[in-house]
């Protein structure tokens, strides 16, 4: 291989030094076997690759960030075509579009455009990649007002699985095009992408986090559920997260709630809108102001907070909290903190709410992306420490949480985020890629189309392995 990619480019095998961090990811608990590690050195050794593994029978995957959740990553064995190397990024002559190469990611992006009055639609954790999760939609705190990321592309440049280089946009393969934002890992690599950037409206973003105890549970979820009221939440409230864990500097023996919410304007503004939360009386509060790229430290999505683990999940899309639900949640973690310490420790319940505004301004059946009436993503995490025989009892948490969380919604058929797909069996391709027939009909014939050999087929797969 290493005689048709560019000079530059790098080989890596098993017994190189710096393969464990050549092949990390977020999520052990189900990798794929990477046999040999390629980093591209130019967009066109993408193609090279794809067809050398073509004509020799090999499968390959590509990777940016090492992210992907789903345990369908664990049935793939071959070659690894690791991004690394393609971050460039160009900011248009007439600053309304910037071209990302696929290895780009959040924070870059974020201090790049940032550092010239800009600002795009990115992933809100700073380590992650930016086209993995915009083939998914792609959440973050602009959304409110631009949408996700997937709806501020305006061009990609693809290699499919027959290793040709198409252009894909409005014009050009539009079917693909459509099937690229929300569904995308299933058709193609992405080696480049234009995004619409915007002027930065701001000079900084207020955050206010706060702690609180259990008893409080109810209240925050009504507030929540009030701020949020059929998507209504400000479009400048970028993005309201939570969590459930222990906090055993706060409380030895029951889980606390921590919440972090982002405004994008002055404190005066976002503290008018954030009086009821500071009604409720919190252990302790943090509050400041400061540039959007430095949000991830308060709001806990740096790089430091997304720690390598063997973790064990479940997730949904809700558009409500059942706070009777959030009760059951929480006193089950409880429960199971105490029983199984071990798991207790690393285990939380996460909740993400972003302002949907920009989200619910496009239509529907404009993307692949099906899920433009959800205000809230949700999942459980916990980490198998290494050596344990705590799968099982770990698996069982995250279905229960996920049990509970759907019955909450008992009108409401499973809704589940692509990028935050598990790959647990009770997952339907439908509650991921829509429920409405005529969405997984499209995307299978433009399956048969663009991969008839299914090449594509590790990542949440709409034809299974």
């Amino acid at each position: 291989m290493g005689a048709i990619v560019s000079s530059n480019s790098a080989i890596f095998l098993p017994s190189d030094p710096s393969w464990p961090e050549i092949t990390e990811r977020w999520n052990t608990l189900a990798p794929p076997d990477i046999e040999i590690a390629v980093q591209p050195a130019e967009e066109s050794d993408v193609s090279k690759i794809v067809q050398y593994c073509n004509d020799n029978s090999i499968e390959f995957l590509t990777v940016n960030r090492g992210h992907g959740i789903t345990t369908s990553l664990g049935r793939f064995k071959g070659v690894q075509i690791n991004m690394k190397q393609l971050t460039a990024i160009t900011i248009g002559s007439d600053g309304k579009s910037a071209l990302f190469q696929g290895g780009a990611y959040a924070q870059e992006i974020m201090t790049t455009l940032w550092d010239q009055g800009y600002v795009t639609a990115t992933p809100a954790t700073e380590s992650v990649g930016l086209t993995g999760p915009a083939l998914g939609g792609g959440h973050g705190r602009y959304e409110g007002l631009y949408g996700l990321v997937s709806d501020n592309i305006i061009h990609l440049n693809v290699v499919l699985a027959d290793g040709s280089e198409v252009s894909v946009n409005e014009t050009s393969h539009e079917d693909l095009f459509w099937a690229m934002r929300g569904a995308g890992h299933n058709f193609g690599i992405v080696t480049s992408l234009r995004l619409k950037i915007y002027p930065s409206q701001t000079a900084t973003w207020h955050y206010h986090n706060y702690f609180w105890t259990q008893d409080k549970l109810e209240t925050v979820f009504e507030e929540l559920n009030k701020m949020e009221d059929q998507g209504s939440a400000p479009p400048l409230l970028g993005v309201n997260y939570g969590r459930i864990s222990m906090n055993r500097s706060l409380d030895e023996n029951y889980a606390i709630l921590w919440w972090s919410f982002a405004y994008a304007g002055p404190s005066s503004e976002a503290e008018e809108i954030l009086r009821p939360f500071n009604a409720i009386e919190a252990i302790s509060e943090e509050v400041g102001d400061v540039p959007y790229p430095e949000l991830v430290g308060p709001q806990d999505s740096a790089a430091s907070s997304v720690a390598s683990g063997s973790y064990v999940m479940s997730t949904v899309s809700l558009r409500a909290y059942n706070t009777t639900a959030q009760r059951q949640l929480y006193d089950l973690f409880n429960r199971n903190a105490a029983k199984c310490p071990e798991l207790g420790s690393t285990a939380r319940l996460v909740h993400e709410g972003y302002s949907s505004a920009g989200v619910r301004s496009i239509d529907p059946a404009s993307t692949a992306y099906p899920h433009r009436d959800e205000r809230h993503l949700a999942f459980f995490l916990t980490e198998i420490p290494e050596g344990s025989d705590l799968l099982e009892l770990a698996e069982t948490w995250a279905r229960e949480n996920w049990d509970i969380w759907n019955a909450g919604q008992p009108t409401r058929k499973p809704a589940t985020y692509v990028n935050y797909a598990t790959g647990n069996q009770y997952e339907s391709l439908e509650s991921i890629y829509g429920y409405e027939p005529w969405r997984l009909e499209r995307l299978r014939g433009l399956k048969v189309k663009y991969d008839p050999y299914n090449r594509f087929r590790f990542y949440v797969p709409i034809i299974p392995y």
